[in-house]
């Protein structure tokens, strides 16, 4: 368990570290993802970006667990 802390801790530091670049990347502006713009409020579901980084993690600890 410890190990396994160690290591999503470690991932969280890579990703705030690698936020600058990583934020120039277009997810969350992909077709499908339902942006809504009204006066006062904006509703963003990013529908096709929750698929597409499931699908990553999912190859990515499917690769890792073998």
């Amino acid at each position: 368990m410890s190990k396994t802390l160690i290591i999503v801790g470690l991932l969280v530091v890579a990703v705030g570290l690698l936020w600058p670049w990583l934020g120039r990347l277009p997810l969350g502006q992909l077709p499908g993802d339902i942006v809504i713009r009204r006066e006062h409020t904006t509703f963003y579901f990013p529908i096709t970006t929750m698929v597409l980084v499931s699908a990553v993690i999912s190859l990515l600890l499917w690769l890792f667990g073998r």
